[in-house]
């Protein structure tokens, strides 16, 4: 079905869907989008798939810089960059590849940054049940590079604290300044 939208829209444009290089477009589009939207197929369950440990540690836990590729709801054009979380935990750590894909689930939707940054840190509170979750991302949208205003070193930075990083001023400094931001 997406396939077929995809020929709609090629022929709209004004273009042959019999040239060379648009045969097999509509199919590598639609395969290329239900890529990158997987993330409405998969559930927080199914992602953590139990991957939870007992800890007697009660120290930030960050992973920083892992690599963000999310489609504006807007314009269903890209953005990328990276994202920043960190936890303190409170009985149970997460394993540590699951962080990564918890970003990659909702970064797969059509998203707006400032929802995806929040779902990431809310989906690590009640899976971990943390003291205090940390989300910053820094991403570069195409929709304001490729079109509108077009400005090409723009990079929107979002964050979201919750429990002890929102509560506790020291906890806040000591993440921002592990990421390299400002705590001034």
């Amino acid at each position: 079905m997406i396939e077929t939208h995809f020929r709609k829209i090629i022929e709209a444009l004004g273009e042959d869907l019999q040239r060379d290089g648009l045969v097999k477009t509509p199919q590598r589009a639609a395969a290329a989008l239900q890529f990158l939207t997987q993330g409405y197929q998969q559930s927080l369950e199914d992602i953590v798939n139990g991957a939870l440990f007992d800890t007697n540690n009660d120290e930030m836990i960050l992973v920083k810089n892992i690599e963000l590729y999310s489609l504006c709801e807007h314009h269903l054009l890209p953005f990328i960059g990276k994202c920043h979380v960190a936890y303190i935990p409170q009985g149970k750590i997460i394993g540590l590849s699951k962080i990564a894909r918890i970003v990659d689930m909702f970064g797969r939707r059509l998203q707006v940054q400032e929802k995806l940054t929040k779902q990431i840190a809310e989906a690590v509170l009640k899976v971990t049940r943390a003291q205090g979750v940390g989300v910053i991302i820094e991403a570069q949208h195409l929709c304001m590079m490729m079109r509108g205003v077009e400005k090409q070193n723009s990079v929107m930075t979002t964050s979201v604290m919750l429990g002890g990083f929102r509560e506790d001023r020291g906890t806040r400094s000591e993440f921002l300044s592990l990421v390299g931001k400002a705590t001034g």
